[in-house]
């Protein structure tokens, strides 16, 4: 469940008490495990997967209750209304820092100046993409004036010195943002909940990434690119999906030795636990589309030097979970990517009953060395999918899984968390045994996903109860008491 989807009285959840009371449940129900989708800003289709920045954290999901604690913030600038929208929000957070500014004691500003210097590297960038982006009235930057657009250097060094406060203002959302993350990860851990955040292995083409670096992605010098990301025809879509995100220039990737890769997952190993790398299979092979393609049935697989980029992230950051998401069309280079780095790999029981006995999300062909979901946020609903299945399929799905009586979601569940699989997540509308209209995305589509929310009382005592007596009987279960907060979670071959 993403950190959007909490409850709290605006326009969507954020690093608020809900989101340390949602900890609490989730212990609670003997859990010890928090998956979200990227903390990214997003654009306005709210989608997680097409962040600004590969970097920087929503300031939407900032907690702006901590800020009137801290003093930076009236509190009648919240209390005026409920259900801020996105600009009130960051008006909110301005304030913040024009009182930040004036009150804060020397140990903030330390801390402040620290953060700054510390991620340097793309937090500039970043902060000038944004200022020129509000300038320009949130247009992509390829549609900026040429300067701009081109990022040249001699403009910007003046734009940044005539724009210092509003660059500072970005600066200050991000601090915000990464210490109150830190503080909710930290409370987590301390309560034996480890959290797996989720790297989209493309960026998007209007982020601060490209924009600033275009001389790792696959774009002219106009900043349009001729081919871009996608996968063909899939279980989700007869014409595939076309995500319109540029490919990288491996080539020159590989000649700074994937230092823009290893600079990305230092970022990912502040923020999470354990990381899914989103279309694993792009590591290995991606597809590329002409962009004059409406769709994704046209194109072509590329290899990609997956090898020598996992060999460069894994020596760095050895301690770190990467988790291969290796759904869709999976081809024996992908397999073999997968496993020379002891990845686990994701099994999902809703594609289980095609009817073939070598279907590898099968219960009897799962492997250790995975995690079994009862779906993902690609989904729909277990209850929905169920009920829109043939008599016959059910009737397979019922034989497949012992004869007994089907009682969806949880029969799924139960399958889940009785798999040899190290890991079991269950998407949180399966535990309300949520029906049609709680999907929270559907693929290749823009309109209306990202918005679902768990409201404040609905993950109850009673559903609760009946999660944690059924991961007791699956010998799953957490137990706090017995936890040591002083571990560390093992990567990749022992999760």
């Amino acid at each position: 469940m993403h950190i959007t989807s909490l409850p709290g009285p605006h326009a969507y959840g954020d690093i608020s008490r809900h989101a340390y009371e949602f900890v609490d449940q989730i212990c609670e129900a003997g859990f010890s495990a928090w998956q979200i989708l990227p903390l990214g800003p997003t654009h306005e289709d709210l989608c997680p997967y097409q962040s600004l920045s590969a970097h920087a954290g929503n300031p939407q999901l900032i907690n702006l209750e901590w800020l009137t604690k801290k003093g930076w913030l009236a509190p009648e600038k919240l209390h005026s209304k409920n259900n801020l929208n996105r600009q009130e929000r960051i008006n909110c957070i301005q304030n913040a820092y024009n009182q930040f500014k004036l009150i804060a004691n020397s140990d903030e500003k330390h801390a402040w100046q620290k953060f700054i210097d510390q991620n340097h590297h793309w937090l500039l960038d970043y902060a000038l993409f944004m200022v020129l982006r509000n300038e320009f009235d949130h247009s992509s930057w390829v549609d900026w004036p040429r300067g701009y657009r081109d990022a040249d250097e001699h403009l910007l060094q003046e734009y940044k010195f005539q724009h210092e406060e509003k660059i500072n203002t970005i600066f200050f959302q991000q601090y915000i943002f990464f210490q109150q993350w830190r503080e909710l990860k930290s409370y987590a851990n301390q309560k034996g909940v480890f959290i797996i955040g989720d790297m989209p292995i493309f960026v998007a083409h209007d982020s601060a990434e490209v924009w600033a670096n275009r001389q790792y992605f696959a774009i002219n010098e106009h900043g349009m690119a001729d081919f871009v990301a996608g996968v063909p025809p899939d279980y989700f879509s007869e014409t595939g999906q076309r995500w319109g995100n540029p490919h990288y220039q491996w080539d020159k990737l590989e000649q700074d030795d994937f230092s823009w890769w290893v600079e990305r997952m230092r970022t990912q190993a502040q923020l999470y636990d354990g990381v899914r790398i989103d279309h694993f299979r792009g590591l290995a092979q991606y597809w590329e589309i002409p962009a004059s393609e409406e769709n994704a049935i046209h194109g072509q697989w590329v290899d990609a030097p997956g090898e020598k980029l996992l060999q460069k992230l894994t020596q760095c950051f050895p301690q770190l979970t990467l988790i291969a998401e290796d759904l869709g069309t999976i081809t024996p280079d992908v397999i073999k990517l997968r496993d020379d780095f002891s990845l686990p790999g994701m099994l999902i029981l809703q594609f289980a009953f095609s009817g073939d006995n070598d279907n590898p999300y099968l219960p009897e062909n799962h492997t250790g060395n995975s995690l079994v979901y009862t779906a993902t946020h690609d989904n729909d609903t277990t209850v929905n999918w169920y009920q829109t299945l043939t008599p016959e399929t059910k009737a397979y799905i019922s034989e497949c899984l012992g004869g007994g009586p089907i009682d969806m979601p949880w029969t799924l569940i139960k399958t889940a968390f009785d798999s040899v699989a190290q890991l079991a997540i269950i998407p949180m509308q399966d535990l309300l045994s949520l029906g049609d209209g709680h999907r929270m995305n559907i693929p290749g589509t823009t309109q209306g996903n990202w918005q679902w929310r768990l409201m404040e009382g609905q993950f109850n005592y009673e559903i609760r109860s009946k999660a944690h007596a059924m991961l007791e009987s699956s010998n799953r279960v957490f137990d706090p008491a017995n936890y040591d907060s002083t571990q560390v979670i093992q990567p990749n071959s022992n999760l």
